[in-house]
């Protein structure tokens, strides 16, 4: 069968854009083949920074002949009806159409359609300059006699420039094939612009002259290579690895992997060539992040380690040219352009363990934070509450923020195992590295330069540990801090800022969520599960939300200003008591925040929507687990405040629901359930306690005797929290369960027997709803 290969060739690509534009255009294309009504055995997409190239193997040659039938109106309809039934079918007058008859309906006319099939490379060359002309660049520039003045090229506006051509750069060859691997192919004939499919193509941009004529996709990789083009971004990628380990190696060293920068160096170059750089040996004064970061974000370098485990002052870099003298004059530009900027991080690394010059105004800041201002990164979180560096305009600065961390964290702390003095003095430092150089130049630093600043002024290694892992884990492959002190910094950031924006009603919206508070709230059930974190979360949301307003309402009197959620101002105000509008006796009260007062009708909302919104995270991270949504569903109700216990539930469910005991139990339970459910809906009522006098039969008596039994035992090891333990006791009801269905009619004759059993029945589903809710549960 034919194969189809196709080039795209054009001027550089952005490395970042490259992977998704192969893979738009493999998509594209087969979809339109297929709609088509071709077919194909497989289909795969390459590319480099100058070329996107698609190999199709086992394309149909043409595509099937289409017979369709296509029923119109009666043969007495009105002349209207007719002509449109001629219109929608293409016949020129109705005797083109057939007449049927149906017995109930009458004769009727039937426009019978055939389609031929057409030749693949027809087909082809029809779709193809539609696919190129829509092609679903981020960013895209229109060239070319139409875009403007002697073919000027600029930014594309959406929408202006006509059928001017638009894509990424300039596009340069179209290069298209198609036939059997025994035939010649043929070019497929389409022309873009003033740019005609061909079947040539050309090679390195530097190394390789002319153009190169191919028939298909083996002979097209092949030549390229000759060219110093290697087609494969996989090839490419492995070529760098093992290079730029073995050149490492060979100098008794190292490399430090990257999969990411390996990714972008493979996108930017079509031949590469491994070369190796260095810079003075001062600079390895710099942490170790620092001088990577420097060096990948500014060069596309690797660096390296040597056999102590510390980097070395030599770096790996990737050329796109094969240079005659080895490289020496590429890798002497490289070391110089990366001097340059170690040189700019290392007077960054020393500034920051100097003193500040403004130290005499940071006093009053200081005081309040019990800060130390003869330590660098104590000064640095006293500068950054000086400067009243906004978190949020709703939601007051940086500095307040802190503060109300640090006053969680200090709760959280004994709950977790960890020193709450510790607990403070780590949160109270946490964002204290926002105001240091090395960060302001490298945010992806942030939290790693702030354990580094701690441990250089002597801070304790749990408290240097919490300021880099309480932004952990910032996502799914991210690991969680496990340091006590860590965790109870950490779960005190994300509260805080999920309780804030629920205060402030600013919560994620459909796929809109600008703050991150899935990936938050998600980053603590993380935590609680893999920490084994016993917290029940309602009454921290409504403290936590407390704060908040108090140190809004504080922020509104110092300024005199009305606050944008004045709603809640007043309900807040009316919650702490008589405040007086003097500002001093405001501030007074709102300090000591009166949190014993019983929560006001709109923190109960709100924090019982929060709660649901951990619900539905908890929902997202179980199934990612592989637990069962049905499970989920049965475990979680709208009090369950305490996430550890409800993963444990849902664990210990599953694992019961695996035993023929579990399923047995869960039949009996739901066929009590459902037994309930008719009844409500009739109206009976079993409200009453089980009267022992009305029973008949013995099934009814060993039920009832089981239920006494088993449902204390349940509810004793659910309170100690042995969740396998309370469904082992509810697993004994399952015979007296059985036998009961087996020998007692529930709709009794008498009304007063029909009710003791139906009570009897809800004591069933009363018992096994201690774990969960059985009727939610499929099986």
């Amino acid at each position: 069968m034919p194969d189809l290969l196709l080039e795209l060739r054009s001027e550089e690509i952005p490395a970042r854009m490259q992977r998704k534009a192969a893979g738009d255009l493999k998509k594209m294309v087969t979809d339109a083949l297929v709609d088509a009504g071709l077919t194909y055995e497989g289909a795969a997409e390459h590319w480099t920074p100058r070329r996107l190239a698609l190999d199709i193997r086992g394309l149909t040659a043409r595509s099937a002949d289409v017979r369709e039938e296509r029923k119109g109106p009666r043969t007495d309809a009105p002349e209207k009806a007719i002509a449109g039934f001629l219109r929608g079918a293409g016949l020129a007058s109705i005797d083109q159409a057939d007449v049927k008859t149906d017995p109930k309906k009458g004769d009727f006319y039937v426009a019978v359609i055939e389609k031929p099939g057409r030749p693949a490379d027809e087909i082809i060359a029809e779709m193809m300059p539609g696919i190129i002309r829509s092609f679903p660049w981020p960013k895209s520039m229109r060239w070319g006699p139409a875009s403007g003045p002697q073919g000027t090229i600029y930014n594309s506006i959406e929408g202006r420039g006509g059928e001017t051509l638009r894509w990424v750069r300039p596009l340069q060859s179209i290069l298209c094939t198609f036939g059997p691997e025994t035939e010649d192919p043929v070019v497929v004939g389409f022309e873009v612009d003033a740019l005609r499919a061909a079947n040539t193509t050309v090679g390195h941009r530097f190394h390789a002259g002319g153009e190169i004529t191919v028939r298909r996709f083996d002979d097209y990789v092949s030549k390229l290579e000759k060219a110093n083009v290697v087609l494969s971004a996989e090839r490419r990628k492995d070529i760098i690895l093992h290079d730029a380990k073995d050149l490492a190696f060979a100098n008794g060293l190292e490399l430090v992997e990257d999969e990411g920068l390996l990714e972008e160096v493979s996108g930017l170059v079509e031949w590469p060539v491994v070369l190796m750089g260095e810079f003075e040996n001062e600079y390895l004064e710099i942490p170790d992040e620092v001088i990577r970061l420097t060096i990948k974000t500014n060069q596309k370098c690797f660096v390296t380690r040597g056999p102590d485990g510390k980097l070395s002052n030599k770096f790996i870099l990737v050329s796109n040219i094969d240079a005659k003298d080895g490289g020496k004059d590429i890798a002497h530009g490289n070391g110089k352009v990366v001097r340059a900027r170690l040189a700019d991080a290392l007077y960054f690394w020393r500034t920051d363990q100097q003193d500040l010059p403004d130290l005499a105004d940071l006093k009053e800041s200081a005081e309040s934070l019990d800060l130390d201002l003869t330590k660098p990164l104590d000064q640095r979180m006293a500068r950054l509450d000086h400067l009243n560096v906004t978190f949020h305009a709703k939601l007051g600065t940086q500095g307040e923020r802190v503060r109300r961390i640090a006053a969680l964290a200090e709760e959280l702390a004994p709950i977790v195992g960890a020193d709450p003095a510790k607990a403070r003095r780590a949160a109270l430092l946490s964002k204290a590295d926002l105001q240091t150089e090395v960060v302001q130049e490298f945010p992806e630093v942030q939290g790693a330069m702030g354990k580094t600043y701690a441990l250089l002024q002597g801070e304790d290694e749990s408290v240097a540990t919490a300021i880099e892992d309480h932004y952990r884990p910032q996502g799914p492959s991210d690991a969680v801090p496990t340091d006590p002190v860590a965790i109870a910094v950490a779960l005190a950031d994300k509260l805080d800022t999920l309780t804030g924006f629920w205060a402030i009603d600013e919560k994620p919206t459909g796929s809109k969520d600008p703050y991150a508070l899935r990936r938050a709230a998600l980053g603590v059930i993380r935590i609680v599960a893999e920490n084994d974190v016993r917290l029940s979360w309602w009454p921290g949301f409504v403290v936590a939300g407390r704060r908040i307003m108090a140190q809004m309402l504080k922020t509104a009197y110092r300024e005199k200003v009305s606050l944008p959620i004045s709603d809640l101002q007043s309900k807040f105000v009316e919650t702490l008591g008589e405040l007086s509008a003097v500002s001093q006796r405001a501030t007074s009260v709102l300090e000591d925040q009166n949190l014993n007062v019983a929560p006001q009708d709109w923190e109960v909302e709100r924090a019982n929507d929060l709660l649901s919104f951990f619900h539905d995270r908890l929902k997202v991270y179980l199934r990612d687990q592989g637990a069962r949504h049905d499970l989920i569903d049965a475990v979680i109700t709208p009090e369950s405040d305490d996430l550890l216990l409800i993963i444990r539930r849902v664990q210990a469910l599953g694992n019961f629901l695996g035993t023929e005991e579990g399923q047995n139990l869960l039949a009996g339970t739901k066929r009590a359930t459902n037994i309930l459910a008719k009844a409500e809906h009739e109206g009976l009522s079993f409200d009453q306690a089980v009267d022992p006098s009305l029973f008949e039969q013995d099934e009814e008596r060993a039920l009832f005797e089981a239920l006494e039994t088993q449902e204390k035992a349940a509810a004793a090891a659910i309170e100690s929290e042995d969740y396998e333990k309370a469904l082992t006791a509810l697993s004994q009801l399952r015979q007296p369960i059985d036998a009961f269905f087996d020998s007692v009619m529930v709709n009794a004759e008498i009304a007063s027997v029909r009710g003791n059993r139906l009570a009897l029945l809800s004591r069933i589903r009363n018992a096994t709803g201690q774990m969960a809710d059985f009727s939610k549960i499929s099986g």
